[in-house]
């Protein structure tokens, strides 16, 4: 079952014989692939995969990238991520051309297998103790960011990541940003540090809880900065705001399903009145307050202000397939797009 989900002509998307650079889907099914590639590139290690039996590489030629250099933990030595640059042949002939990137940085997400498994929990920890900006994988992420984009520019590069790689792909995204260079972003199952609210049926309770949250956030929001004197009229996510990441989700995978709610929360609080309690509460968490208040540094870096959100609302069998990267370059997608600005 691995060998097939691994081989490109077997369950890659094969079905895209073209690319046009202006279609979602199309770029969402790129950066997929590009991402399922990183994964590759590690089992092809771990397996010792040599010349022709190594698997990976199909999964980047097909849509006219290469390699340029693979980005390399500095603990186990894995390979956690990749540098594409795309090479389209010069006989196409494609008016959305324009549209492309011309470097892809892809992130993979937590691989289960002996050679990797102990860093990459130890990483997902991290993120959720909010401090993966504190690790040398995320050091070694944001270098390699940062030299790409002051190299050809900030316009010419996307950022890919799948679970604990879209964990590093907003980490680098984020740092980005907050130097005004805003990265064309691709986050598949992005893991949201809360508790699986959306999965709660009923509407109302669901809005209760998260409104009650919201009170209590912005209550030791406020209290925080009373100890800690801040100009609470200076809003950081307002910097952020023009960066607008593609996060794709399924309401099936309770990591990533509670953006839905993080969203559409912001909106009926606003709607209600209540925008201000929520501008305090969406951009701090109780997890990052508590060690704020023991003296730790935390980065909550689930939390963004902006987004392009698409939700993959087909029929899901398990929960590996709703947290899994093969979804998001299938054929016939039943998706929601709504896009979310920061006011």
């Amino acid at each position: 079952m691995d060998f097939e989900r691994e081989t490109f002509h077997l369950s890659g998307p094969l079905h895209m014989t073209y690319v046009l650079w202006d279609n979602p889907y199309h770029r969402m099914s790129v950066a997929a692939s590009l991402v399922q590639g990183v994964y590759i590139l590690e089992r092809d290690r771990q397996e010792k995969r040599e010349g022709p039996n190594v698997l990976a590489p199909p999964w980047w030629t097909f849509f006219h990238f290469r390699l340029l250099r693979p980005l390399i933990d500095d603990v186990d030595s894995s390979i956690f991520g990749a540098i594409y640059e795309f090479k389209p042949p010069s006989s196409q002939n494609n008016d959305t051309l324009d549209r492309s990137p011309r470097y892809v940085i892809a992130f993979r997400g937590t691989l289960t297998k002996s050679d990797s498994v102990s860093r990459d929990i130890a990483l997902d920890i991290h993120f959720i103790r909010q401090g993966l900006h504190q690790t040398s994988r995320g050091d070694i992420a944001i270098e390699a960011v940062r030299n790409m984009v002051a190299t050809v520019g900030d316009s010419n590069v996307w950022l890919a990541g799948h679970s604990l790689g879209s964990a590093m792909a907003m980490l680098t995204g984020k740092t980005m940003a907050k130097s005004g260079m805003f990265v064309e972003s691709f986050l598949f199952n992005p893991p949201f540090v809360s508790a699986p609210i959306e999965r709660i049926k009923d509407e109302k309770v669901k809005h209760g809880i998260r409104f009650a949250g919201s009170v209590i956030t912005a209550g030791l929001t406020i209290a925080m900065h009373a100890k800690q004197p801040k100009d609470l009229s200076v809003d950081p996510f307002a910097a952020l705001a023009v960066w607008i990441p593609c996060l794709f989700v399924n309401p099936c995978d309770h990591i990533c399903s509670e953006y839905i709610g993080y969203f559409e929360h912001r909106r009926k609080m606003d709607e209600i009145g209540a925008g201000v309690i929520e501008r305090l509460a969406t951009q701090n968490s109780l997890g990052g307050l508590l060690m704020s208040a023991f003296g730790k540094e935390s980065e909550p870096l689930h939390l963004i202000p902006s987004a392009s959100l698409t939700v993959n609302i087909g029929p899901t069998h398990d929960f590996k397939d709703a947290h899994g990267i093969h979804q998001w370059w299938k054929p016939h997608l039943r998706l929601d797009h709504k896009l979310y600005k920061y006011k």
